[in-house]
């Protein structure tokens, strides 16, 4: 007799639909388990033995045959213990038929609970798509199995509870809905910066289009305490936006069991040592590198020159095209990772080049090589270079206070509002994913602004990127100040971003 049990798999952050096959049939006992299983899926067949005789049930003596389909298809994971259970009990009769519109899936221990297992919201928003409308898991991952439209959801705590509710017994009520609470994380604020007014303007716009930005300045002069704060200036994520990065999370393994739906824009800050297998993703059984953690939200990099060569280069293709491609021998994974880059350096190895002290005791070509860590396209994927001057005595002890996150914040909601009825059904959310064909039609420039661009064009000696970086730019500034034309002054304003001395 073959027993088929519909269960759920990954392929990187996305799910697909399993059949788990059992077949009992005559010979020696054996337990085999097919269709690719890696060393976790094959260790199951232990703790389903141990799950089935402490409940209560029988084991088949029997010549048992697993077949997880489809069979060329990779298996990976402890995800498939509760279907091949169910399947064992369902073909040697100790459990009536399992409803065709159910699916299952879970980590068995030895005492027969329920463990929770990775990457449950991209597989219930697949069981969705295919059609089934139960879906059994461990309790610890019912609330963020119900993000998932169209699916009721049923928490296990233990295989002796699931049996009981598929004879009939004592029914498992479904899990509510999980929904939001509506508390707000408590953030540092920008009035706790004093001074240093021109690169917060510059942190307002690069927040109001997203875009990326490179803070340059002395030791001390609050580049890291500004990036910090940028999130507090960052519109809401919509539900759209929260799906896609909880479901990277949860991959990841990341999601909180009482809070699963990521409700704030990720700010992710690796360590200078970081390598590029952490920051773009991947290993033995691929998983998503802060790159991809960062989607929807902030890569902050501080001390950048210091980051191995290797791990900058593999951001480049991440900023021009919002996925990172991981290539394997078993095959490619393809992750989003639409972030905004923020990174932080001194200009030079001592930390003091051009500050007006003149404690730097770098010589040029010290400086020099110092600056040429960064490789010249990464540097042209990144929007604004904003140097950050030391605080001032008198700023520091200024009594007014300055702006709060909450004042800038509705400033550059008002522009992201203004972007979003603009690109309206195009799937571009802000201006730093605006395409080629958008910056001519929504960044025209005038005759004194033509002649601006040219002028900056040929003495910047800027790329063909560079000058639709620039044009984005502008056209955020404009939306912040709630113009329909780019003027000359907004474009000043975006070429000044591009044209830093420290970095020359």
């Amino acid at each position: 007799m073959v027993v088929s049990v519909r269960s759920l798999g990954l392929s990187g952050i996305s799910g697909y639909e399993v059949t788990v096959e059992c077949f009992l049939s005559g010979g020696l006992p054996a337990f085999d388990v097919v269709g690719l299983p890696d060393a976790a899926v094959r260790e199951s067949r232990e703790r389903v033995r141990a799950a089935v005789k402490t409940c209560g049930a029988r084991f088949p003596v029997s010549r048992i045959t697993v077949n997880l389909a489809p069979a060329g298809q990779r298996k990976e994971g402890t995800v498939y213990d509760l279907p091949i259970l169910l399947g064992l009990l369902t073909a040697s009769e100790e459990l009536p038929p399992l409803p065709e519109d159910a699916a299952f899936l879970g980590e068995l221990s030895l005492t027969g609970a329920l463990r929770p297992v990775a990457g449950v919201l991209p597989m219930a928003l697949c069981a969705a798509r295919c059609g089934i409308r139960k879906l059994y898991v461990p309790a610890r991952n019912a609330a963020e199995a119900t993000l998932a439209d169209g699916v009721t959801v049923y928490p296990v705590e233990t295989v002796a509870q699931l049996l009981e509710h598929l004879r009939g017994e004592t029914p498992i009520p479904p899990a509510e809905r999980w929904q939001p609470t509506g508390e707000t994380l408590p953030m540092p604020d920008f009035s706790e910066v004093m001074g240093q007014e021109n690169v917060k303007r510059a942190l307002e716009i690069a927040a109001a289009g997203g875009h990326n930005v490179l803070l340059v300045g002395s030791p001390g002069s609050g580049k890291s305490m500004l990036a910090r704060r940028l999130p507090s200036i960052l519109p809401d994520m919509t539900r759209q936006e929260s799906l896609q990065t909880t479901e990277i999370y949860s991959v990841a393994g990341l999601t909180e069991p009482s809070h699963p739906l990521v409700t704030h824009r990720p700010f992710r800050s690796p360590h200078h040592t970081a390598s590029p297998v952490s920051l773009s993703g991947g290993g033995t059984v691929p998983r998503p590198g802060e790159i991809s953690l960062a989607h929807n939200g902030i890569l902050f990099l501080d001390e950048l020159p210091e980051f191995d060569k290797a791990a900058l280069e593999t951001l480049r293709q991440p900023l021009e095209d919002g996925v990172v491609t991981i290539t394997r021998a078993s095959g490619s994974l393809t992750l989003p990772s639409r972030f905004m880059l923020v990174c932080a350096m001194n200009p030079c190895r001592c930390g003091w080049f051009g500050h007006p002290s003149g404690r730097c005791t770098c010589t040029d070509s010290q400086v020099q090589s110092y600056l040429r860590r960064i490789s010249g396209p990464l540097l042209d994927r990144i929007d604004m270079h904003v140097e950050v001057p030391s605080v001032e005595y008198e700023a520091m002890r200024r009594k007014e206070q300055p702006e709060s996150s909450q004042q800038v914040r509705s400033r550059v909601n008002a522009a992201r509002q203004a972007q979003q009825r603009r690109y309206e059904g195009t799937g571009v959310t802000c201006n730093a994913y605006m395409t080629p064909a958008m910056i001519g039609q929504y960044c025209q420039l005038d005759t004194a602004g033509e002649k601006l661009m040219q002028g900056a064009f040929d003495r910047l000696g800027l790329t063909g990127r560079s000058h639709d970086r620039i044009l984005r730019m502008a056209r955020t500034i404009a939306d912040l100040e709630g113009e329909e034309q780019i003027l000359p002054a907004h474009l000043a304003e975006a070429i000044q971003y591009r044209s830093s001395a420290m970095l020359k």
